[in-house]
């Protein structure tokens, strides 16, 4: 039996998407909630992931899923494959669109529930051995003072192993469930099967359970995500040497040994932005382009790609 990986975008919004009992279970080993009280018992529905702005001019955002329970607090759920510069500015962004978008003309501020963002990211960005990172909005000096009304996690994959959590165990089981598995995977761990929700959301991710088309448009997500991850390295890696180069020379010019840093560091910077700027943004055009002929959703190219849905649909 072939199992596909739970990350990319067609698995991950299938089983947490389309299955209620799935996502409660998911956001509940996940979320940093303090009691059984504040769990998720019940979700009521599933809103629309687009998130259309009352201002037609403005800019529109997609999240992978997005849900409500019974007491109104609303869940933004992605799973972000690459991590990039702006992707903080995003998750804010969505989680505040969602959070003003439950006030109509009219009603009170007191009737605003909150917000989570929970954000899987399959990289690093942190210098911190931790992968667990809890956002909320804190007075500086005294962090127990809290603007309640979102709250932002953020969850580095590469550096999870499952002994960092001691007794949590389905917030174990179900990192594991989306580390773990992959095309590659001929047998799923007992651990994972012995519980019915993970052993139901393995089920989902069993090859015959998708068409013909549905498989080539999950083949071409994994082909734009190694291109766009070589792309990345490759930008990163030129500017690299083209700064190192030009800042080293600017220092030995100056003669000054604080030139060589400043030359290095302005040097390296600039070459960064321009390689990632020129070739980056082209080459994802050029990704967009093909992912189209292959009838992939504008929604998730645009999601994928970083590029606005009006980008895409331009191309």
């Amino acid at each position: 039996m072939r199992y596909l990986n739970p990350k990319a975008d067609l698995t991950f919004k299938k089983v947490f998407g389309e299955h209620p009992d799935l996502v409660i279970s998911f956001l509940n080993a996940l979320l940093p909630f303090d009691s059984e009280d504040e769990e998720i018992s019940e979700v009521v529905e599933y809103l629309n992931p687009e998130l259309v702005p009352f201002n037609p001019l403005h800019k529109d955002s997609i999240v992978d899923v997005r849900c409500k329970d019974k007491r109104g607090r609303q869940f933004l759920v992605e799973m972000q494959m690459m991590w990039t510069s702006a992707y903080k500015q995003r998750v804010l962004f969505n989680a505040s669109k969602a959070y003003v978008s439950q006030l109509h003309v009219g009603d009170y501020y007191d009737a605003l529930q909150p917000v989570y963002s929970l954000n899987l990211v399959n990289d690093t960005f942190s210098d911190s051995e931790r992968y667990y990172h809890d956002y909320r909005i804190v007075e500086v000096e005294e962090t127990r003072e809290v603007i309640e009304g979102l709250r932002f996690i953020f969850i580095e994959l590469p550096k999870f192993t499952p002994k960092n959590y001691g007794d949590k165990k389905m917030q174990v089981l179900w990192l594991r469930y989306l580390t773990e598995i992959d095309e590659r995977t001929e047998k799923v761990s007992s651990d994972l099967m012995d519980n019915p929700e993970i052993s139901k959301a393995v089920n989902q991710l069993e090859e015959s359970a998708f068409t013909e088309a549905q498989m080539l448009g999950y083949e071409k997500f994994w082909d734009v995500i190694r291109t766009e991850h070589l792309n990345i390295t490759g930008s990163r890696r030129d500017g690299f040497i083209k700064g190192h180069a030009e800042g080293y020379a600017k220092g030995i010019d100056e003669g000054r040994a604080e030139g060589i840093a400043e030359g290095r560091a302005e040097g390296r910077a600039e070459g960064i932005a321009e390689g990632e700027q020129r070739g980056e943004f082209k080459e994802r055009c050029k990704n967009a382009r093909a992912m189209r002929a292959a009838g992939i959703p504008v929604d998730t190219i645009s999601k994928i790609l970083g590029l606005t849905a009006e980008e895409v649909m331009a191309l």
